[in-house]
């Protein structure tokens, strides 16, 4: 896999899943019923949660609470300068290489409670969790591109 280039053949989650997990074996994997509880739980400690897809992705949907600070983005350490190397982080995009990028890189930083949402926003709207737009619930996610589209069911695209 090309990571998020247009020119796939027809993927499947299972091998998208192992090629993150192969290219990024450094980077910690959380399940999304993992973050769903832990989000969701008042006696967990507070997660960090980054969306590092572009903006006019994050525009369309994201998982409340979520910052947004693309992979690409040269002024990612502005919005880190608050939070402690200890504070648990946990990263998406899509599918999880994206988010798998910057999560090695906010590990090379010295944070070490870092993890990638395992098949990312893709995933988690595919099972039905909870997307906002702004302050409302919504029932959307921008697919990226046809190609990496195709792994978010039709209803949610």
């Amino acid at each position: 896999m090309a990571g998020c280039s247009d020119n796939q053949e027809t993927l499947t989650w299972t091998e998208v899943i192992s090629d993150i997990r192969n290219r990024y074996p450094d980077v910690k994997q959380i399940q999304t019923a993992e973050l769903q509880s832990w989000l969701t739980n008042p006696d967990k400690e507070p997660v960090i949660l980054i969306d590092a897809r572009h903006s006019e992705e994050f525009s369309v949907s994201h998982i409340s609470g979520a910052k947004n600070i693309p992979h690409n983005s040269k002024k990612y350490l502005i919005h880190l300068t608050d939070i402690e190397p200890d504070n648990p982080i946990v990263v998406y995009c899509s599918v999880g290489y994206r988010s798998s990028i910057l999560a090695g890189r906010l590990q090379d930083m010295g944070f070490t409670k870092v993890y990638n949402l395992e098949g990312s926003i893709f995933k988690w709207a595919n099972e039905g969790r909870p997307l906002v737009q702004e302050q409302a619930t919504v029932h959307k996610v921008h697919p990226y591109n046809d190609s990496w589209g195709s792994l978010l069911e039709k209803k949610y695209r």
